[in-house]
C-alpha cells in the first residue's frame, strides 16, 4: 500500500479541513455536497475520510496538522465522528444533517436550501459570515 500521497487531490491539510460521512442517504450526501459547496467558497477544504478510516498515513497526519477539523455526518450513526476519533483526529466542528431538522430518508433528489442550510450552520460554528 502507498503510504505517501503524489497526487494532486485533496490530501494536503490546510486550515480548515471538512470531512463529510457521504452516506448513502439523502443526509449522508446533504453532507457531502454541503463540504463541496463550502470547499468551492474556499471556506475549508475536503478531505478524504475514507484515507483516514484506512489509516494510510500521510492523510492522518495532514489532518492532525490542520488547526481546525470539520466533521459533518448525516445522521446519529456518527461514521465520520467514529472515524476520525478511531485515528486520533481530533474534531474541532461537528454538525449532524438530521439534528438540523432535516429527516433521514433515500430520495437523492436533494434540495438546495437543505444544502444551504448545513453550510450556514458550518460557517455559524467557524465564526465565518
Amino acid at each position: 500500500m502507498a503510504e505517501n500521497c503524489t497526487c494532486s487531490c485533496s490530501c494536503d491539510a490546510s486550515e480548515i479541513i471538512i470531512l463529510p460521512c457521504s452516506g448513502a442517504s439523502n443526509v449522508g450526501q446533504i453532507a457531502n455536497q454541503a463540504g463541496v459547496e463550502l470547499t468551492k467558497a474556499v471556506v475549508g477544504k475536503m478531505f478524504c475520510l475514507a484515507g483516514i478510516g484506512g489509516h494510510v498515513e500521510s492523510f492522518v497526519e495532514s489532518a492532525k496538522g490542520a488547526k481546525r477539523i470539520v466533521a459533518i455526518d448525516g445522521c446519529p450513526v456518527q461514521c465520520a465522528k467514529k472515524t476520525l476519533e478511531h485515528a486520533g483526529v481530533t474534531i474541532t466542528d461537528y454538525v449532524v444533517v438530521t439534528e438540523e431538522g432535516i429527516k433521514k430518508d433515500h430520495n437523492f433528489n436533494l434540495a438546495a436550501e437543505d444544502i444551504n442550510k448545513i453550510c450556514a450552520r458550518i460557517r455559524a460554528s467557524l465564526g465565518i459570515s
